[in-house]
């Protein structure tokens, strides 16, 4: 039985983003601090294109029904990154590494939409594929936008940290062991009493993102 009354076709999508989106957006943040010279990533194995390396259960689980989760979070360690100056430019990069893996993996997946392709393929081929590919695309950009929330945990303020003042570095850093906290209260609390960040910050830029790229 299909869950929720969702299509096969964005199912696949969904899975897509599962094996490929997630995998390749923990490992783009590895690569990139072991360019910058911190090993922790290939010394924890996640130097790999594994998807089970990278993936977390509950996660991969609510990206297929609800087409929003994550994966399991590539540890690094900024101080060894000595190819650059600052442990905080080293850690804004890596950061960074994530959400644009995911606007790459959507910009590849729009070309067919770009280029005309599915008009060689029957109509019920095309509107297929067509729905696989905006499913996995929509969760790459979803996934990207609300990964560059400054916000604590997410990468937004990893890289926010790296190009703010060092006072205001300092305070963003100073909210990590909250970063938990802060995100229930975001996500789920601030909604409640009508501050939603989420529906101000990822969606313009999510609709922004879908424009560049499905623009005929």
């Amino acid at each position: 039985m299909i869950p929720f009354g969702l299509s096969a076709d964005v199912l696949l999508g969904r899975l897509l983003v599962i094996f490929l989106g997630i995998p390749i957006h923990e490992w783009a943040h590895g690569w990139v601090a072991h360019l910058l010279g911190d090993e922790t990533p290939r010394l924890q194995g996640r130097l790999s294109l594994n998807p089970f390396v990278h993936l977390d259960p509950v996660g991969s689980i609510m990206i297929l029904l609800t087409g929003f989760g994550w994966g399991r979070a590539a540890r690094v360690n900024p101080y060894r990154m000595t190819r650059v100056k600052n442990p905080r430019t080293g850690m804004a990069l890596t950061a960074l590494a994530g959400p644009l893996s995911n606007i790459v993996q959507a910009m590849i997946l729009a070309i067919p939409f770009r280029l005309g392709l599915l008009g060689y393929l029957g109509q019920t081929e095309a509107h297929r594929l067509a729905q696989v590919l905006f499913a996995a695309i929509s969760v790459n950009i979803g996934l990207a936008a609300f990964n560059l929330l400054p916000i604590p945990p997410l990468d937004g303020s990893r890289i926010l940290t790296g190009i703010a003042p060092p006072r205001v570095g300092d305070f963003i850093e100073s909210l990590e062991p909250y970063a938990s906290f802060i995100l229930i209260i975001v996500l789920f609390f601030l909604p409640q009493i009508g501050i939603d960040i989420v529906g101000l910050m990822v969606v313009p830029l999510q609709r922004f993102l879908f424009q560049v790229l499905l623009a005929w």
